[in-house]
């Protein structure tokens, strides 16, 4: 085998991603272990292991830290010196790839058998080019090519890059938008390699967006909603038109058509019909979608449970007993159990009207639990994360409102009013409405996201029209939560937790932070004073009077 060596009681193996064969038998090789920093598999080093590779018995380990052969960059304008090329007798394990950041600095070298070579996106006859060479390789987490290192790879490589730092140096600074050569509904942007760290992370705040590894360029929709962007968050003399764009194009592009993924099965108990009633009931007193089925799943596992009993001839015990079979058996929480019992109550009181079997049904004791609070810290750390408008217009709306992750998607146009400084909240939990606070630092930033999404109804819109899900807005405050390096067990209601903790340790009244929220008891409200204790930073540990 080629390009092995042995070093630290290992022997290590450059095997390339398309010998699959070859990767499958060091698979299935006992004690092998894959290197991700070096690139290469490993096995133990055994007399068996070296005749496999194909090593000599006696041959010696190198050292693992000697010191690598400089990389060479290709100079134009002096002949290649043959020396330079010669690879070293024994091959160090390979080092790790070289950071990002390198690659406007370094455009070739040679390493651990190898030619490394960057090319800038712009320059797509380039890339095809080196595709074309045997064995290259695309290392997508360094955005480099590689192909082996031989005199005829070589020469291909001068061939293709004897004019690469000329061109490096009078690289264009603007981002040429053309159109795009097969797709009518997307623009072309060639985005160049020395303004990558400032213009990208802007550029993939489009809506759409998706680069094009084979062609070597960034796709945009080609929508008014697009044009906008690229005229608000960028200069005029960082946009090259090759076109003028046309009056006529969409707002947004429809959104595909989409295969509806299959229901789930869901095996129906034999006293089915009870869970039909259940149903009926619940919708005729107008609960949410949400508690309609969390209750039927319930009461479904309960009737299954009995599966050969009419569930009118259920008893109090046997209601007992499975609550305690639940407890035992599947470790259910406290809000499952609750969950469970409320199910049970609405069948048999409401729709059967057998009230008598469950009440005084024994409550579980509810488990006093601080909730969850961001420092104001954190939170400045966490929106200044976010680099998407739109998305952090999403966050801050939530935080200065103390808004629900269900209302701020509801949330309509006509429902902000700054010049009152203050929005509604309309069908909250419990479809109750209320008024609530609208910031006006976060209308300022709204204001500059109106201007280039433009919604229609909704304040916050999906990419291609209709309400923004919910789903997308806990992913939107996951990836915020990650960079930001927060508390990791933090959610999206975790904003809502730290608006009214901030609120109270600023000193407003108890009873407008209820309102502000929509609780309908002032004791939902008083958990908070459980976190915010004024006057603390006067009272001192007795450890610390101690001399120790």
């Amino acid at each position: 085998m080629e390009n092995a060596s042995i070093s630290n009681g290992r022997i290590y193996m450059d095997i390339a991603w398309h010998q699959q064969d070859l990767i499958l038998l060091v698979k299935m090789k006992p004690g092998k272990q894959w290197h991700p920093d070096r690139k290469r598999w490993s096995l133990p080093d055994t007399p068996d292991n070296r005749a496999w590779v194909g090593l000599q018995p006696d041959a010696a380990p190198i050292n693992d830290h000697a010191v690598l052969p400089p990389r060479w960059p290709f100079a134009p304008a002096t002949p290649l010196a043959k020396a330079a090329f010669t690879p070293p007798s024994h091959a160090a394990p390979p080092a790790a790839m070289p950071p990002k950041e390198s690659a406007t600095e370094r455009t070739c070298w040679i390493e651990d058998g190898r030619i490394y070579y960057i090319t800038p996106f712009s320059q797509i006859e380039k890339r095809v080019a080196i595709k074309k060479i045997a064995n290259c390789i695309w290392h997508s987490d360094t955005k480099v090519w590689s192909v082996p290192d031989t005199s005829e790879n070589r020469l291909k490589i001068k061939a293709i890059h004897h004019d690469q730092i000329a061109e490096a140096t009078n690289e264009p600074q603007f981002i040429t938008v053309k159109k795009h050569p097969t797709s009518a509904d997307y623009l072309c942007l060639d985005l160049p390699l020395s303004m990558l760290n400032t213009h990208l992370p802007i550029l993939k705040n489009i809506h759409g967006r998706r680069w094009n590894q084979q062609m070597g360029f960034w796709e945009v929709p080609y929508t008014q909603l697009s044009i906008r962007f690229l005229h608000k968050y960028f200069h005029t003399n960082t946009l090259k038109w090759e076109f003028i764009p046309s009056d006529d194009i969409p707002q947004q592009l429809p959104e595909p058509e989409r295969r509806q993924p299959m229901p789930t099965a869901v095996l129906p108990a034999h006293y089915e019909a009870a869970v039909v009633a259940l149903e009926q009931c619940l919708l005729l007193k107008r609960y949410s979608w949400k508690t309609i089925k969390s209750y039927k799943n319930c009461f479904r596992q309960f009737i299954k449970h009995h599966n050969d009993i009419k569930p009118s001839q259920i008893t109090r015990q046997q209601i007992n007993n499975y609550l305690t079979w639940l407890i035992q058996e599947h470790h259910a929480s406290i809000s499952h159990q609750s969950q469970m019992m409320s199910a049970i109550k609405m069948f048999y009181a409401a729709v059967i009207e057998q009230e008598a079997k469950v009440a005084a049904l024994f409550q579980p004791k509810k488990a006093q639990r601080l909730p969850k609070v961001l420092t104001e810290e954190e939170v400045s750390a966490l929106l200044r994360c976010v680099d998407n408008p739109k998305h952090r217009c999403l966050l801050m709306l939530i935080y200065s409102a103390g808004l629900r992750l269900g209302e701020v998607i509801r949330l309509r146009l006509v429902d902000l009013q700054p010049t009152k400084n203050r929005l509604f909240v309309r069908g909250g939990k419990g479809n109750k409405d209320r008024c609530t606070i609208l910031s006006e630092k976060v209308w300022h930033y709204m204001q500059n996201y109106l201007e280039v999404y433009q919604p229609v109804d909704w304040a916050f819109e999906g990419p291609n029209g209709g309400q923004y899900s919910e789903r997308s807005v806990q992913q939107v405050f996951t990836q915020a939560k990650l960079r930001s390096m927060i508390n990791p067990d933090a959610t999206v209601h975790t904003l809502r937790h730290s608006f009214a903790t901030h609120l109270l340790e600023k000193g407003v009244d108890l009873r407008y932070i209820q309102e502000l929220l929509g609780h309908a008891s002032a004791k939902t409200t008083e958990i908070y004073t459980h976190i915010t204790k004024k006057g603390w930073e006067k009272i001192k540990s007795p450890l610390d009077d101690l001399d120790i």
